[in-house]
């Protein structure tokens, strides 16, 4: 055990831990004004949707922002195409749609013609004929107005944001377009235009083009010429000009060069039209259809799923790998009440030990003789941001800006720039994850060896699910792979209404039992032989493993003294600290901790009582966890019972020591002992981290002030994690502490003090910097989907321990129409949007993850829909994974694999080109095809109805005609067979934290394919839950309400 400071050491012993703040009464309640509240300066109100038909269309283009003119300046967004001079010739694009994902019919272009031509200065521009393009806007021309294209600027990351007073929309009201007002023979005309073509998708981005008559270009549902217009002065865009879509037809995802063209129309006036600078959906329906109008197959998906961010990558390059940390938005708002309305998390999701990239290590630096160069004001790490100053004499600390004396050992002259000369000698000074080998005053007492500590239930139906034999049969093969060889210590008990303890010591041929039936007054007889060293001890260990499973067989106890073994188990492990793994399959009957049935009244739930069913019932469980962090034990449980066990309980030892909770419901050995079998070995062998704390600084202005996850707080800011690895991570909440930030970059450095299993004490350091922004906009552009959700569904999931599931759920619709809402504001003024849909480019797919955050299995439904146990076991796993795991869970993936499987290998595609990803929807699955579906946890292998016997016989030999309940999907000596296991052998590998088992399900089994596949296809209505597109009219419309 250390302390990171080593002048204020953490004793172990005591009671160092301070209780996380109680949550508030709506802990996951957006902070800031109620939506629609204005930006400084004044804001027109948002313009009505121009006809019925609501419209929300889709395209990134390189934009516009709410703060008036500014002088013309080519645009470099970070993403979309720079805005083209208005004066230049216009030319077709010919880049698709970015979302499409389906193919849409091609129809023929109309009329071609020459480039446009401006008309020269002083001439007045086109004018088109009465009633070709009617507008109710008026438009006044000012000749002495300069040019000002309404762009935005160029995207310097910390370049001042001009305000939006009440002078910009005054002059912003005067460019206005004005035209004829609508003929009312036009409506009637409309409907007709267009007629659908039978075997097409219904989709008018195909046919949609920018009008030639403005630069404000025209919007998809918005007016156009009844009748075909005569040949243009300027080439028309691709695919030729036509006619709007008729009133019902469903809008399809449009690509921004469908909606608008920049730059492709002659000016008028001299004003350049508005770039949009965000995606949309369009919807058209009859008013008092129930139908919305919207195509399914143009709703944006993660089918290439979880992309790590990089907007940073080439302004920052030094910042630590995204897998490390993740910011929510990375642009920090410059003030509160710019925060106000950022209606998302604002935060990080921190994975400390996250595997390094491919090809890439965590450099580790051994500070031998000069010691670890800190800031001696704040603490922080010396990182790549830190800049030298005086000749090479001094540094400035990037967090608090204090100048600290660089000493004579680290000493090296600067360069012409002012860098120093042995740069590349330094990885701590150019890259932003490194390790540090701490010395000794980073320790209050020597680094702990590697302890594995087993708690193994023997009651009758542990011996009879085959759970003992599993476990001891995983546990002797791993001795070898255990970390921290030779130094690693282990020790077991087993329990059922009686705590045994096993004596191991290294003298003796065969283990010593003894027994303690005593369960009121526990005590641990020979403490010191209970516990020991492997490499010593290991024939008495292995003959301990072999005798386990047989040792128990005519075990007929049905009792678990679950709690009194704990205590015994504390006794043991408190002097060293270690990892202890709970194996439990009966509820906890007897002495101290002992639960009681509860969750079966179906009455609780929907009341203000349906939450306590997922907390604690006993708080004995959560105190011996703050007992076990105090003493550096962390504790993983592993529950197996098809009855109830009360995982609420119980899971509080893993979530307040850093541990973690695996579930195997209805545990049988012959079918799911793969899958314990792999997830025990990677928990015993993957690399550790003891004893370790956790924490996370921030530039001046900036803390963070709520984490969440699998932890105790040691103090406000200090994570106390007995035992953490590479599966687990942690969500946190930033805030300002300054009304308003002067600086212009903010830096975060994450810093894990622990002791590795070779005995070093190291320092682990993650380090970024992001710039601070004073544009609602820019914050949206640097958004980042996976961690957003991620902190949405630790929120959610924290909100259900104190409301009804159905309150989580609407938190995060609540918080999702909030952010788009505001979002949409920005634009309103600027664009005619009509009853569009927008959202930005880099949250597309957030209202999709949203949904699926609420059918995943922690939030669903209610008392009939996922068992209590399940529920809570899921809603633990979630709060401690990584982002891309989380993704995963959330949007599974499914692709059809059979035309794969019966091509001769010599033409069979790589596993890429296989692995084509399909939308989570019913009409995905083709009655002939064989299909996997993988959520990260277990494969779902569905047989179509009309899937080919013959090849079924080659996959599943004599088992294809029986019910597949009762199969397991094995290896046959097959073609097929083999290649259909090596693809679920590269699906597993390519993830090893947790182990897919394979479920088959053919097409019409019930239940089975209902509750292991249909209710996972997020993207369709089951139940009361809606579907993906209801869903998006639904957040929609309640957007619509106040914007």
């Amino acid at each position: 055990m250390g302390t990171e400071n080593p002048g204020h050491p953490n004793p172990l012993i005591g009671s160092p831990f301070a209780a996380a703040p109680p949550p508030t009464a709506t802990p996951f309640s957006a902070s800031g004004p109620v939506v629609g509240s204005e930006a400084p300066g004044s804001r027109p109100p948002a313009q009505p949707p121009q006809n019925t038909m609501l419209s929300m269309s889709s395209g990134s283009v390189a934009g516009t922002q709410a703060s008036g003119f500014r002088p013309y300046n080519p645009p470099t967004r970070f993403n979309g195409p720079s805005v083209t001079s208005s004066s230049t010739a216009y030319v077709p694009p010919t880049s698709g749609p970015p979302f499409q994902r389906y193919p849409t019919p091609q129809f023929p272009s109309v009329h071609q013609a020459p480039p446009a031509q401006a008309p020269p200065i002083g001439q007045p521009p086109f004018q088109p004929p009465a009633g070709q393009l009617p507008s109710p806007a008026s438009f006044h021309l000012q000749p002495q107005v300069p040019v000002a294209p309404m762009g935005s600027p160029p995207s310097r990351l910390n370049s001042p944001q001009l305000s939006s007073d009440s002078s910009s929309f005054a002059s912003r009201m005067n460019f206005q377009p004005s035209f004829p007002h609508m003929d009312s023979s036009y409506s009637a005309a409309r409907a007709t235009l267009q007629p659908s073509l039978p075997g097409y998708v219904k989709q008018a981005n195909a046919i949609s083009q920018a009008s030639p008559l403005t630069p404000f270009q025209a919007q998809q549902g918005g007016y156009a010429a009844p009748t075909p217009p005569p040949p243009p002065s300027f080439l028309p865009q691709e695919g030729g000009f036509a006619q709007p879509p008729p009133v019902g037809t469903p809008f399809g995802l449009h690509s921004r060069d469908q909606i608008q063209h920049p730059g492709s129309a002659p000016p008028i006036g001299g004003i350049q039209g508005l770039a949009e600078d965000f995606s949309s959906l369009s919807l058209g329906s009859v008013p008092g259809s129930i139908d919305s109008g919207l195509d399914p197959k143009a709703l944006p998906r993660p089918l290439d799923g979880d992309v790590e961010p990089n907007s940073l990558g080439d302004s920052y390059p030094m910042n630590c790998n995204p897998r490390y940390l993740r910011l929510t938005t990375s642009a920090v708002p410059s003030s509160q009440s710019l925060l106000s309305r950022w209606h998302f998390p604002l935060g990080a999701v921190v994975c400390p030990l996250a595997e390094a990239p491919d090809g890439e290590e965590v450099p580790v630096i051994n500070f031998v003789s000069t010691g670890i160069i800190r800031c001696r004001r704040c603490r922080t790490y010396v990182n790549p941001y830190v800049t030298f100053t005086d000749s090479g004499r001094k540094w400035c600390c990037n967090i608090c800006a204090l100048l600290n004396e660089v000493p004579g050992d680290y000493f090296a002259q600067l360069d012409a720039t002012g860098r120093r000369i042995d740069l590349d000698q330094r990885p701590e000074l150019t890259k932003g994850s490194v390790e540090f080998v701490a010395p000794t005053e980073y320790m209050v007492r020597p680094p702990m060896p590697p302890l594995y500590f087993f708690l193994i239930d023997v009651s009758v139906s542990a011996v009879r699910s085959g759970m003992i034999e599993v476990v001891a049969q995983t546990i002797k093969s791993c001795l070898d792979e255990l970390p921290g060889y030779p130094r690693t210590q282990v020790g077991f008990i087993t329990f059922d209404s009686t705590i045994h303890f096993y004596n191991m010591k290294s003298s003796l041929t065969q283990p010593q039992m003894m027994v303690v039936s005593d369960l009121d007054d526990i005590f641990v007889p020979l403490p010191d032989d209970l516990r020991v060293n492997l490499s010593e001890s290991r024939s008495v260990v292995e003959a301990f493993l072999d005798s386990l499973p047989s040792m128990f067989q005519e075990n007929v106890n049905v009792e678990s003294a679950l709690g009194p073994a704990v205590k015994a188990t504390f006794m043991i492990m408190s002097q060293l600290g270690g990892k202890l793994m709970i194996f439990q399959n009966t509820l906890p009957s007897l002495g101290v901790g002992r639960l009681k049935l509860r969750g079966d009244d179906p009455r609780v739930y929907g009341t203000d009582k349906e939450h306590t069913l997922r907390i604690p019932e006993d708080l004995f469980y959560k105190n011996m966890a703050a007992e076990c962090t105090k003493y550096q034990i962390g504790v993983n449980v592993y529950t197996f019972s098809d009855k109830y066990t009360d995982i609420a309980s119980l899971g509080a030892l893993a979530k307040y020591s850093g541990g973690q909770i695996y579930h195997y419901p209805s545990f049988q050995s012959a079918t799911h002992g793969e899958k314990l079998r792999h997830e025990l070995a990677r928990d015993l062998t993957r690399e550790t981290a003891w004893e370790a704390v956790m924490r996370i600084r921030c530039g001046k202005g900036v803390r963070f002030t709520s984490y969440h996850g699998n932890f105790m707080l040691r103090s406000t800011d200090l994570l106390a994690l007995p035992a953490v690895d590479c599966d687990k991570a942690y969500g946190a909440q930033l805030s300002l502490e300054e009304t308003l930030l002067t600086s212009k970059t903010v830096y975060f450095q994450v810093v894990l003090l622990y002791t590795a299993s070779c005995g070093e004490r190291r320092i682990r350091i993650h380090t970024a910097a992001v710039p601070v922004v004073a544009d609602l906009g820019e914050m949206y552009r640097h958004a980042d989907t996976g961690a957003i959700v991620s902190l949405f569904a630790r929120l959610a999931i924290e909100k259900s321990l104190s409301y009804k599931l159905e309150d989580a759920r609407s938190s995060v619709q609540l918080r999702i129409v909030k952010a788009l809402r505001e979002y949409r504001n920005l634009y309103a003024m600027q664009h005619r949007l009509g009853g569009r849909m927008i959202y930005p480019e880099p949250l597309k797919f957030l209202p999709l993850y949203g949904l699926a955050l609420c059918k995943s299995a922690a939030l669903r439904g209610g008392y009939a829909d996922v068992q209590l146990d399940d529920r809570c076991a899921a809603g633990f796993t979630m709060m401690a994974l990584p982002v891309k795991k989380m993704l995963k869970l959330l949007y599974p993936s499914l692709v059809r694999v059979d035309e794969y499987l019966l091509k001769p290998s010599a033409q069979a595609n790589g596993f890429e080109n296989i692995m084509k990803r399909l939308p989570l929807t019913i009409e995905s699955l083709d009655s002939r095809g064989l299909y996997v579906y993988d959520d990260g946890f277990r494969f779902v292998v569905w047989f179509g109805r009309m899937f080919s016997p013959d090849a079924a016989l080659n996959l599943l030999g004599q088992d294809a005609t029986v019910e597949f309940s009762k199969v397991a999907l094995g290896k046959h000596d097959t073609e097929m067979s083999r290649k259909l296991m090596g693809l679920l052998k590269k699906l597993r590998d390519s993830d090893p934290s947790y182990y897919q088992l394979c479920n088959l399900v053919r097409q019409g089994e019930q239940p089975r394919e209902g509750y292991l596949l249909l209710t996972n296809l997020v993207e369709d209505q089951i139940g009361g839950a809606s579907g993906y597109s209801d869903w998006m009219v639904q957040i929609h419309r309640q957007v619509q309400q106040s914007a």
